[in-house]
């Protein structure tokens, strides 16, 4: 079994609304230190295959018809453990 984690996050240059709420949120509870807050979404899968570059691929195709708007998001994989 292979666990691995995909994070997708706004592209560069794409607006990030939510984002922005929360920066203003994180300003107004007196965290004034903060410039930018960009959000995202993390997926933590298991699957079966005992195969990393197998799982690899699986898990880009996965990203690239349902987990990522790949037009306007980015995603990384990282396998955590086998």
């Amino acid at each position: 079994m292979i666990k691995a984690r995909v994070t997708v996050t706004l592209k560069n240059g794409v607006l990030d609304p939510q984002g922005k709420a929360i920066e203003g949120a994180i300003g107004s509870l007196g965290f004034d230190d903060v410039g930018q807050v960009r959000q995202g979404k993390v997926f933590d899968l298991e699957l079966a295959s005992a195969d990393p570059q197998k799982a690899e691929k699986q898990i880009a195709e996965m990203c690239e018809k349902l987990l990522a708007n790949t037009v306007i998001e980015d995603y990384a994989v990282e396998l955590l453990e086998r």
